[in-house]
């Protein structure tokens, strides 16, 4: 009898164990969810579907700004608009789980002040990994207020949770990494500053806001990057509170690196541009000069 009684309760525990990890396998590569921005209207939600290239059975959410202020819990400064100048949900997002080790891919379209790599790198911290995004409206925005369309359809699509810690300081670090990028006239650069910024904390794991304020200062000196003490403190503020929230450091130190290699990739393409753009217009001078020499000019 308690040999039976036994082996009940060793099958009553495999299958509570059991019941976590069908939950988490609901969730696979190529599931999506797309989130729509509350104001759109409906012609203007089917072209964005279609742009999306969005299945017709796809799962939708309707994002509005109210949403957005309960999700962030009044959020900051700035966030609770869509960019569009009028207080309107217009930004709108797809979200596709990637395989296991792919890293975070956002495309973005009619986004102003929101870089790919902003995107990128605010999901990171939010805890979103290996996944493909796109970001777009049918006019332009400024972008801020997409971001918490997309940890809200990562959340569904993948049956987790985003802690409000981890909301808060994404939506944080997006807004101030846009700023620093308004204010050097290079979202690019910024995106990689707060990059290498992360990247210092998750190695020297800072205690205190001094040690954080020493590394903001340190790669901003590295990058070239004019800082006055509000910026320092701004980021400081919240950098610090990124060192604080529970991470895989490890986990998160790979998502990491894949994010800073395709900055690099996309920083060395501008470059290339850059120079074929001044050779091609040398060239285009130097023949000009040789035109006007023979015509006598």
């Amino acid at each position: 009898m308690k040999k039976w009684s036994l082996f009940a309760l060793i099958g009553i525990f495999l299958f509570a164990a059991a019941l976590p990890q069908t939950v988490s396998a609901d969730a696979v590569a190529g599931d999506s969810v797309v989130t729509l921005g509350a104001d759109l209207t409906q012609e203007q939600r089917q072209s964005i579907l279609q742009e999306m290239e969005a299945d017709s059975g796809v799962e939708t959410i309707d994002v509005s700004i109210d949403d957005i202020r309960t999700y962030l819990q009044g959020g900051t400064g700035g966030t609770g608009s869509s960019g569009g100048g009028d207080n309107k949900a217009y930004s709108s997002a797809k979200i596709t789980l990637a395989e296991k080790g792919t890293g975070i891919r956002v495309k973005a379209n009619n986004v102003t002040r929101v870089s790919e790599q902003m995107y990128a790198n605010a999901l990171l911290t939010a805890g979103v990994t290996d996944a493909e995004v796109y970001v777009t409206s049918p006019k332009p925005v400024t972008g801020t207020a997409a971001l918490t369309g997309i940890m809200m359809a990562f959340e569904k699509v993948s049956n987790t949770e985003i802690s409000q810690e981890q909301r808060q300081v994404a939506n944080e670090e997006m807004v101030r990494t846009s700023e620093l990028g308004q204010k050097i006239g290079d979202k690019d650069k910024a995106a990689q500053f707060m990059t290498e910024v992360k990247e210092k904390i998750a190695e020297k794991k800072p205690e205190s806001k001094e040690e954080v304020r020493d590394i903001v200062v340190n790669v901003a000196g590295d990058l070239n990057i004019n800082l006055n003490n509000q910026d320092i403190t701004n980021i400081t503020n919240v950098m610090y509170n990124f060192s604080q929230l529970d991470i895989d450091w490890k986990s998160f130190g790979d998502q990491l690196d894949k994010l800073k290699g395709q900055l690099e990739n996309l920083v060395n393409s501008e470059e290339a541009q850059g120079w074929f753009d001044e050779f091609m217009a040398w060239l285009g001078d130097l023949f000009s000069s040789i035109a006007d020499a023979f015509s006598g000019k």
